[in-house]
């Protein structure tokens, strides 16, 4: 098993203990969507904060499934759970809210420990949502505002992900810098971070550290183009970089795939 160091933006002045003592009187908002990386980060919020209120987004994404799944996640992990409609679908240039493009097969090696400073906009699949970070980060800063949360707990990577330009660590510390320039928060002296647990773990990583935490991932669905019944569909590039962790943690996949692409 790989040992599991996950980042957690932990200032110089101060140490690990004390911070873990102070999180331990604070809350914290989960984006949920789901998803392996999603559904870990909120394991690993609940087991460092007094109390998690989880955030899902009802987008105009292609199938409900992920939702379906979190509302039960949420409910098998006994925290507060919020679903905000938004409808980001009307935009379009994503494959994941417009019908009319394709979702593309994956490709896990196409971006194997792929850097955050390498960023080939040739290489972004057109699974990529415009936006879509930093919208559902607005929306949860809002929630952390009014759930008196200090934290924002969201589940990117700069390891093993698609590309995305707004999963790098970059990005996550120019949103927090804004956050706190914008709030009633920020500006009053209650500082709110971004936390990233698996901005440097892959997904096999990450897989450890969820099942050390007690997350079932059978409960998960990361497929792009999941059917209606939830089944995931084995071949897109969510799907493959999520089997390839499994394989690569040593670890049964316990995903549940169309029958066609059962292994």
């Amino acid at each position: 098993m790989t040992n599991v160091n996950p980042q957690t933006n932990l200032p110089n002045h101060a140490s690990e203990a004390t911070l873990n003592d102070l999180h331990k009187s604070q809350n914290a908002v989960v984006l949920l969507s789901g998803g392996l990386d999603s559904v870990t980060c909120l394991y690993w919020a609940k087991a460092r904060y007094a109390s998690v209120t989880a955030v899902s987004f009802n987008y105009g994404q292609r199938h409900n499934s992920e939702l379906v799944a979190a509302k039960a996640i949420a409910k098998t992990a006994e925290v507060n759970h919020r679903i905000i409609d938004i409808d980001i679908a009307q935009l379009g240039g994503s494959s994941l809210t417009d019908h009319s493009m394709i979702v593309p097969d994956g490709d896990a090696d196409k971006f194997p420990n792929k850097k955050h400073d390498e960023i080939d906009n040739d290489a972004i699949p057109n699974t990529y949502v415009p936006a879509r970070n930093t919208i559902f980060l607005s929306y949860a800063l809002a929630v952390a505002e009014v759930a008196d949360a200090n934290h924002i707990v969201i589940g990117v990577s700069s390891v093993d992900y698609s590309g995305y330009p707004d999963c790098r660590p970059e990005y996550i510390a120019a949103f927090e810098h804004m956050a706190n320039l914008a709030t009633k928060a920020g500006v009053t002296g209650h500082h709110l971070s971004i936390q990233t647990p698996l901005q440097q773990l892959s997904k096999a990583q990450t897989i450890e550290l969820g099942l050390s935490l007690g997350v079932d991932y059978g409960q998960t669905i990361s497929c792009y183009q999941a059917d209606v019944n939830g089944l995931a569909c084995g071949v897109c590039d969510s799907c493959a970089l999520r089997r390839q962790g499994f394989i690569q943690a040593g670890v049964a996949d316990p995903t549940h795939y169309q029958a066609q692409y059962q292994s």
